[in-house]
């Protein structure tokens, strides 16, 4: 009886996993496979059936969502309150052991635990008191090192420095530690590496876990790194049955210290264990499963399975080839219209992209366009941190008696000018009711401050003054591309290692794009062209984004979107050197996990997929023509249904400030509706040049694109 009430609701291949004999198991679960009910049903068996009680069962997750998820589905299982049971996350478990066992682990009874802030601003303190530039070494590339080393499993007295500049990141990361352990404190990176050498070190103790724990279950173990799998091997006594789920396809965190390795490695370190293989799909179409099949049959290496689905083949996938990143996101745009007029709602369409950069036309063509859109997991493209910065630079460049601006970058990036020095700034200004910036000039012309600060704040002052006389004369993307330089915001970013940095580098470069449309989409006649687009920023900025509960798109990276499903997916800028990413392209390695990556895109789309590319595209500044990604060729040609040239793609007017439409009917703008006497409608998507050279690229219905002299063309 108890067999049949946990197998009864699974397929075959999940009652193999479920009903599997007590030992080692690997389960590759490939997407919607249902590997949470796998894992659930598991705990339920090994309690019902092998008799082992909930408390010698450890489950671990990568997120407290999953394991909330998890203690709930168990609770309704079995007349157990799982809230004792030991389910939770990598760090909350090694939480939980370090404060019952702290005085083995050498820490004090009230040990706290430092977030990424609290450790940077540690960080930077250290090197500042070991008398180090901090333009050489920035905290965030110490952060980093220091983090990466942990992961690793190594201390600082098992770090080899290759070079002096390892020498000195050694240095600091042992003077951080002696900071943290003199302050009571440990960080996140810590928890694991702790309760690591805590098992390693103490035998009683292993043993006490060995004898504790019979079961040891993990999801999501290809995202493992080095140090979370020695962790596990602690754990795992000689007659603890061990099962981990996971999906060699899906592993797409190597950046971020991921090994897919230790899924491959797992059957060589514990040779008993059962492969089992979960295929079928619950979530996507056959058409959808088919062309994820044959992209990852592309990577070597891999442990092997294919998805499939009792379901229906569906919908073709739809590919555009749009004109540029422009006609990209309005035919993005269009389709949702007509999805919504096929009673879709917007919360079932999601939109995917490799690099966060890409956003910010997709966005602006949602706003124009009415359509409440949520950028999941991340901030809009106007609200990130790295483009406030920027606008902050140029606004004070356009207006130095912009006090707010003035206070977001007189120090950064870092050069040396203290909050005592901006006090004394602020309380002058107030005091004689003037500007920051008057304040500033005021004081430093009666030498207020000392020779340190002053020295900082004359350089301050230098770098602004040279920035308006640099950008006075070029047109306004050229402005925008000299002030990110020019004000050390691309300098100080690329210090920023992994993935955060190169996407915060790329949403700067994006900018640059973005004055560059906005000059061909025309600018009020009474505003300058700085003007007038600072103001476009903020409009754009403070809109207001759709909340988690509104009826919205969803925008997100397609890292955000793993353990997501949408009915439609919009897969955009597929690309080479975009996706897959230009620094990915020549490392093989690498390479597969991009087409991990588009594996895992591809299988966020339940019925209707849709991928898109631009055969130019405004990347890092400048135009680029690049080759459809390769992952396109990869997915057999009848699994797709090419859409190029067969939509017109309409563009709704300009709503988002009206002072920034072209006032003379006549004048031409992208996404402007024309006729042409042999070629018929059309609309405009890209113009070059002004007045008599000014040429224009037109998407005709009947005829596909077309580069004209303007004034062949009439306005409809």
């Amino acid at each position: 009886m108890k067999h049949n009430m946990i197998l009864n609701s699974l397929n075959p291949a999940q009652q193999d996993a479920v009903s599997a004999p007590f030992g080692h198991q690997l389960i590759l679960a490939g997407a919607g496979s249902g590997k949470t009910r796998v894992l659930t049903h598991r705990i339920a068996w090994l309690v019902e059936v092998e008799n082992i009680s909930p408390f010698n069962i450890l489950a671990v997750t990568f997120t407290n969502k999953a394991a909330n998820e998890m203690r709930t589905r168990i609770e309704s299982m079995l007349s157990v309150p799982a809230r004792h049971m030991w389910i939770g996350t990598f760090h909350g478990l090694s939480h939980r052991i370090l404060r019952a066992h702290w005085e083995e682990a050498g820490l004090s009874e009230s040990f706290q635990i430092l977030d990424s802030d609290d450790q940077f601003r540690m960080i930077r303190r250290v090197i500042n008191a070991l008398n180090l530039d901090e333009d050489r070494f920035p905290p965030k590339e110490a952060q980093w090192f220091i983090n990466a080393q942990k992961e690793e499993g190594r201390e600082p007295h098992q770090v080899q420095p290759r070079d002096f500049n390892g020498q000195t990141q050694i240095k600091i990361y042992q003077a951080y530690q002696e900071a943290c352990q003199r302050s009571g404190v440990i960080d996140f990176a810590d928890l694991l590496l702790l309760t690591y050498k805590l098992l390693q070190s103490n035998a009683e103790l292993r043993l006490h876990y060995h004898q504790r724990f019979r079961a040891l279950l993990v999801d999501e173990f290809q995202d493992t790194n080095t140090i979370q799998y020695a962790w596990l091997k602690s754990f795992a006594g000689p007659d603890c049955a061990i099962m981990i789920v996971g999906d060699d396809d899906q592993s797409i965190y190597g950046w971020r210290g991921a090994r897919i390795e230790n899924i491959q490695r797992f059957s060589k370190d514990f040779p008993s264990a059962q492969i089992i293989r979960l295929e079928q799909n619950y979530r996507s179409t056959g058409t959808i499963l088919k062309a994820a099949n044959a992209l990852i049959e592309q990577n070597a290496g891999r442990l092997g399975k294919n998805l499939w689905t009792e379901g229906k083949e569906g919908e073709l996938i739809t590919l555009y080839a749009a004109f540029n990143e422009t006609d990209e996101a309005y035919f993005v745009v269009n389709r949702i219209r007509d999805l919504q007029r096929n009673h879709h709602s917007l919360r079932e369409i999601a939109i995917l992209y490799r690099s966060n950069a890409q956003s910010r036309v997709i966005e602006e063509a949602l706003m124009q366009s009415g359509i409440p859109y949520r950028v999941y997991g991340g901030l809009r493209y106007f609200d990130r941190a790295e483009i406030k910065d920027a606008l902050a630079y140029l606004r004070l460049i356009n207006n130095c008696a912009d006090d707010t601006a003035f206070e977001r970058i007189i120090n950064t990036p870092t050069r040396g000018i203290g909050d005592r020095t901006i006090v004394a700034i602020r309380e002058h200004a107030k005091a004689s009711g003037i500007t920051l910036w008057d304040a500033l000039l005021q004081l430093q012309e009666q030498n207020f401050f000392a020779a340190r600060a002053a020295s900082a704040l004359n350089a301050f002052i230098e770098l602004i003054n040279n920035l308006q006389d640099k950008i006075s004369s070029h047109t306004l993307n050229k402005q925008v591309e000299f002030v990110i330089h020019g004000s050390g915001l691309i300098d100080h970013y690329r210090k920023e290692k992994g993935e955060r940095g190169l996407t915060r580098i790329e949403n700067l470069e994006e900018l640059v794009n973005a004055a560059h449309q906005f000059m061909q989409e025309g600018t009020p006649d009474n505003m300058t062209p700085m003007s007038a687009f600072l103001s476009y920023a903020a409009l754009e900025s403070n809109d207001d984004q759709a909340s988690a509960f509104d009826d919205c798109i969803q925008l997100m990276t397609l890292h955000t979107a793993k353990g997501l499903e949408f009915p439609v997916v919009f897969l955009t800028g597929c690309e080479e050197e975009l996706f897959p990413h230009f620094l990915s392209m020549h490392d093989p390695k690498k390479l597969e996990e991009e087409r991990r990556l588009c594996y895992v895109g591809v299988t966020r789309a339940m019925r209707k997929l849709y991928m898109t590319y631009a055969e130019v595209r405004r990347m890092h500044g400048k135009e680029a023509y690049h080759r459809p990604s390769r992952f396109i060729s990869e997915i057999p040609v009848e699994l797709v249904d090419e859409a190029r040239f067969r939509t017109k793609v309409t563009r709704p007017t300009i709503v988002t400030a009206a002072s920034y439409q072209p006032k003379s009917s006549g004048k031409f703008r992208i996404g402007q509706d024309v006729h042409h006497r042999i070629f018929g409608d059309g609309t405009i998507i890209d113009i070059e040049g002004s007045g008599e050279d000014m040429k224009v690229k037109v998407r005709f219905e009947q005829v596909g694109t077309k580069q004209l002299i303007a004034s062949y063309l009439e306005v409809k």
